[in-house]
């Protein structure tokens, strides 16, 4: 008979440990499907800028082009490529090399608050340099995100609502934050990089001087 009260103890015992696990990983998965469906929606509303993005650059070089052939200058260094997935554009305006990407949306993140209210978005990111050129040699994420972050100039965070604005983030002004409703974002994004890099220009070699902005 005690084996009996035993058996029945263990097994109450059991119920109610399954019953917390039950519980506390179902507030996990909770969690997680709500990020999984914010980064749904932010990488929607990211590729639907990101598309933007692509017709506002070919316009901008269609622009520069027309104005440094009316100067006499050969236009052959000025040009945009894109990748076939339409997640990477190359842009070649005579000595200055400008790539936006989209691949560095891995997995759900968020943009830090200071306010600890942090914003779930994806990013889009500008960087110096050809994209092709400068992910040569990387094996891993990892890599591909170090080699980003040293030559990024600005970076789009986009959220997964429309109707919230998108945060642009310029390096070379201390992360300064401009926020931008999601209709004008695609321009305002590929206007200020653009003037950022090609406003500035290049030190002769010393050190670690590189480039300098306006």
């Amino acid at each position: 008979m005690l084996n009996n009260y035993e058996s029945f103890d263990n097994s109450e015992t059991s119920s109610r440990k399954s019953a917390l696990i039950q519980e506390r990983v179902g507030l996990v998965s909770t969690h997680m499907y709500k990020q999984f469906l914010d980064y749904q929606h932010a990488t929607i509303n990211t590729n639907e800028i990101f598309a933007q993005m692509i017709d506002n650059i070919n316009e901008v070089i269609d622009i520069l082009k027309e104005s440094f052939s009316s100067r006499g200058l050969t236009t052959q260094n000025i040009y945009v490529d894109t990748d076939a997935q339409k997640s990477v554009i190359m842009m070649n305006i005579l000595w200055h090399k400008i790539s936006f990407t989209t691949r560095c949306n891995f997995y759900p993140q968020v943009l830090y608050r200071e306010n600890l209210n942090h914003m779930f978005s994806t990013r889009i990111m500008a960087i110096r340099g050809n994209y092709n050129e400068l992910m040569t040699g990387t094996n891993d994420h990892n890599e591909e995100m170090a080699r980003l972050l040293e030559e990024e100039v600005a970076s789009l965070f986009v959220p997964p609502e429309t109707t919230h604005s998108a945060i642009l983030k310029i390096r070379y002004l201390g992360g300064r934050e401009l926020l931008l409703n999601q209709t004008d974002a695609p321009r305002e994004f590929v206007l200020k990089v653009i003037e950022s890099v090609c406003g500035g220009g290049f030190y002769h070699e010393e050190g670690k001087r590189k480039s300098f902005n306006i």
